[in-house]
């Protein structure tokens, strides 16, 4: 059931998907790809399915459990913990990286892949030096004991991809 608390969430949610990962992950590398190919290999389908599946579920995830949207203009109320944020900290950005990578491996595009490691370098840095630092502030201990338990990229918690750079 959608959100009742907060009048237009649907259209603010709707408007952040397609203005954020939409372009991020589909309008530019279609506009970049658009006058430079004609073919796709089937390989690169796998990432791009599956990333656009989980982006699709994350994105949910944060309208109806979070009650906000992906953007910084109308976050989430709750603190996002269901759902693939139980295994991740940040599936969306995982998610937008698999499409990212679909298309290159799609379009066996080189730069494709250059631009999905600037974008990964991008969200590591919004998430470290943004996103966390403002989840604290916002979520005190809820967030604590969730960044205790659930690595920030992919692995197990503590590891070294899910590490917050404090040793956890």
């Amino acid at each position: 059931m959608p959100p009742k608390t907060r009048p237009g969430l649907f259209w603010r949610a709707l408007v952040a998907f397609l203005v954020l990962p939409g372009v991020v992950a589909f309008a530019v590398p279609l506009w970049w790809l658009a006058p430079r190919s004609s073919s796709f290999d089937v390989l690169g389908l796998l990432p791009l399915g599956l990333g656009v599946v989980l982006l699709l579920w994350t994105v949910r995830d944060f309208y109806v459990a979070g009650r906000g949207t992906l953007a910084p203009w109308a976050p989430p109320e709750n603190l996002v913990v269901v759902g693939l944020y139980r295994m991740s900290r940040n599936p969306m950005y995982v998610a937008v990286i698999l499409v990212l990578a679909g298309w290159a491996i799609g379009f066996r595009s080189p730069a494709l892949g250059i631009y999905a490691l600037t974008i990964a370098v991008a969200f590591h840095l919004r998430v470290v030096f943004g996103e966390e630092p403002w989840l604290a502030r916002t979520h005190g201990e809820k967030w604590n004991r969730y960044k205790e338990r659930v690595p920030r990229w992919l692995g197990v918690p503590g590891g070294a991809l899910g590490r917050t750079g404090d040793g956890r």
